[in-house]
């Protein structure tokens, strides 16, 4: 889909002043029509103007198709209208409670998330988790608080519980394209896993690196040794908030390939993971880590932050 959407937009760039625009997009579909990639596939296009709602060309428009990933430059114009160029995604970090002279918080330390897609993200240099750990801490030190009488909570309430379509398929879900928003979504919601394959098809494939710090998710790995050349067949089978985690298929005996899984619960693995490396920094926290959906699922109420 990528592909088709590069041709639609490259055909109509062409500098060809004597063609109107509905005939240059139907020169640009019909030459779509006849890539090889299309010879088994099916392709459906509507065009209207932004201005007057009109249409502009259509070809099968009311048949209805899986978007792919062409939705993404749906989406991201959308996102680019309503928020507009100069919007910031914010999270908080606060506390409930106060701080002793000593430096003990009595009270919760508490990341607030705000929706952010590039939280903990690898792809900028702003983004990674060692950056943002290390905010978070600079932040933690400037406050006086050296020990925290309280838990870390992670609220991941402003997007609600459903992060997925209700028909989305189990075989998705695991993976790292149908991993969910969230709140607080982290490292784009994804882990690692790094598999050695046994010395001949059908033995198992053992799993060697997880790339994963939170130590709540338990991994079943039953992924099977592939013949050459057979690629990458593994799936990860798992659903919101669950701490399991099943691998199965096959990874080929000659592929040197990481692949990656979606992290059921993104919010409550930050905490975890954020905890822990307090934890390594002598910042002691007496609870344990939870988040907004898990207090109210026990009917206890969010506290009431104090500071952020």
């Amino acid at each position: 889909m990528r592909f088709s959407l590069a041709a639609v937009f490259c055909f109509l760039t062409l500098n060809c002043f004597s063609q109107t625009h509905s005939q240059k997009i139907r020169n640009a579909y019909e030459a779509l029509q006849k890539d090889s990639q299309l010879e088994y596939g099916i392709a459906s296009l509507s065009v209207l103007d932004a201005e007057t709602g009109e249409v502009v060309f259509s070809d099968n428009g009311n048949l209805g198709l899986a978007p792919a990933s062409t939705l993404k430059t749906v989406t991201s114009a959308t996102a680019f209208y309503i928020l507009g160029k100069n919007f910031v995604w914010e999270t908080n970090l606060a506390y409930s409670g106060n701080i002793t002279q000593d430096g003990t918080l009595n009270g919760d330390l508490i990341i607030r998330g705000g929706g952010d897609p590039t939280l903990g993200s690898w792809r900028f240099n702003e983004t990674k988790p060692s950056v943002v750990f290390n905010n978070w801490l600079n932040a933690i030190r400037e406050s006086g608080i050296k020990k925290i009488n309280g838990r870390l909570l992670a609220d991941d309430s402003l997007f609600g519980t459903q992060t997925l379509p209700a028909g989305w398929i189990w075989q998705d879900i695991g993976n790292y394209y149908g991993a969910g928003p969230n709140a607080l979504t982290w490292q784009e919601n994804q882990f690692d896993l790094l598999f050695k394959p046994g010395s001949k098809p059908g033995e198992p494939a053992e799993l060697i690196n997880t790339g994963f710090r939170a130590s709540n998710l338990k991994i079943i790995n039953e992924v099977l040794t592939g013949k050459p050349g057979s690629g990458d067949q593994v799936y990860a089978f798992s659903a919101p908030y669950t701490d399991l985690v099943y691998l199965r298929g096959s990874y080929a005996i000659d592929l040197k390939k990481v692949i990656s899984a979606s992290v059921p619960d993104p919010s409550f693995s930050l905490a975890r993971q954020f905890q822990d490396t307090l934890a390594q920094l002598g910042i002691a926290v007496s609870g344990m880590p939870a988040t907004a959906r898990q207090l109210s699922m026990i009917k206890e109420t969010f506290p009431v932050i104090s500071r952020i």
